[in-house]
C-alpha cells in the first residue's frame, strides 16, 4: 500500500465520532474543523492541500490547494502524526447529525466520488481532487453543481452524510432515481446522470424538485435521508416564530396564543 495504514473505531449513533488509533509515524490527513480530541505524542501540522504524494514541490501544492477552493474547502488541512512511541489516538466528530461512513479505498477500485462537502479525513497519501462532472445537465441541475469531491487511493478514508445512511450495490444496468440532494457518494463505475421529472402537475405541483438523479451500475452508492440543505431550508422555514401544524386553525390559534397573531 502507499497510503498510511490506520484502524478505527466509531462511536455514538446520531452524532458520530470516529477515533484513528495510529502506530508510530503514521498520519492521519482531516479537514479543518475536524479535529475533537487526541493523545499526548500526537503532533498536529498545517498542511496545503491533502499532503499526498502527488503534491511535489511549490507548483504541485499549489495546485492542491487550489482544488480544494473549487470544492468549496479551504487552502489547509491539518496533518496529526504519532511521533511518540506505542499507538496513539486521535478523534474527529461529525459537523452535524448524521452518519460517518468509512470507505475503504483499496477495496473500492480506488476512487470513489463523493458530494463537496462531504470529507471528513483520511489516511495520509490519500487524494482529495475535483471531479468534473462531463454531461452539462448534470452539472447544472445536478444539485451538488459541476464540480464534485473525488478520493483517489489505497487507504481508509471518512465521509459524513446527515440523517440515515443505506448504501446500495447496483448490478450492471441497474438504475436508481434519487433526490438530487440525497446522493452522497458512488464508486466511479457508476454512470450519475439527472433527469427531468415531467408531467405539468408534477412540475408545478409536486413540491419534490423538477429533476431525479439516475444513478446506472454496475458499482456501490451511498445515499442520505436528510441533505443539510434540507435541513437548513427547513430551520429557515419555521424559523420565523410561525407555527406550521397540518392544521391551519390550529396552528393560527397557537399563534394567537404566542402572541404572534397570524
Amino acid at each position: 500500500m502507499q497510503n498510511h495504514e490506520i484502524d478505527f473505531k466509531l462511536f455514538g449513533e446520531e452524532m458520530q465520532f470516529v477515533e484513528i488509533e495510529l502506530d508510530p509515524q503514521e498520519t492521519i490527513v482531516a479537514e479543518s474543523g475536524s479535529f475533537m480530541m487526541m493523545d499526548s505524542d500526537v503532533s498536529m501540522q498545517t498542511i496545503f492541500g491533502d499532503g499526498s504524494a502527488q503534491q511535489t514541490g511549490m507548483f504541485g501544492k499549489l495546485l492542491s490547494a487550489g482544488k480544494r477552493i473549487l470544492t468549496g474547502e479551504s487552502l489547509f488541512m491539518t496533518a496529526f502524526t504519532n511521533v511518540g512511541q506505542g499507538k496513539k489516538r486521535v478523534s474527529f466528530a461529525a459537523p452535524y447529525s448524521g452518519k460517518i461512513i468509512p470507505l475503504d479505498l483499496q477495496r473500492l477500485d480506488g476512487k470513489v466520488i463523493c458530494q463537496k462537502d462531504a470529507f471528513l479525513c483520511a489516511a495520509k497519501g490519500v487524494s482529495v481532487g475535483i471531479e468534473f462532472q462531463r454531461k452539462m445537465g448534470t452539472g447544472l441541475f445536478g444539485g451538488e453543481g459541476f464540480i464534485m469531491q473525488k478520493l483517489e487511493g489505497d487507504g481508509m478514508a471518512f465521509v459524513h452524510a446527515g440523517g440515515m445512511v443505506i448504501e446500495r450495490v447496483l448490478a450492471p444496468g441497474d438504475i436508481l432515481k434519487v433526490d438530487t440532494g440525497c446522493v452522497v457518494a458512488y464508486t466511479s463505475s457508476v454512470d450519475f446522470d439527472i433527469e427531468f421529472v415531467g408531467g405539468v402537475k408534477n412540475t408545478i405541483f409536486g413540491g419534490e424538485g423538477l429533476f431525479f438523479a439516475t444513478l446506472r451500475g454496475p458499482g456501490k452508492v451511498w445515499l442520505q435521508s436528510l441533505p443539510i440543505s434540507r435541513l437548513a431550508d427547513r430551520i429557515l422555514r419555521y424559523g420565523g416564530g410561525k407555527r406550521k401544524e397540518e392544521g391551519s386553525v390550529l396552528g393560527g390559534l397557537g399563534n394567537m396564543l404566542d402572541g404572534d397573531g397570524f
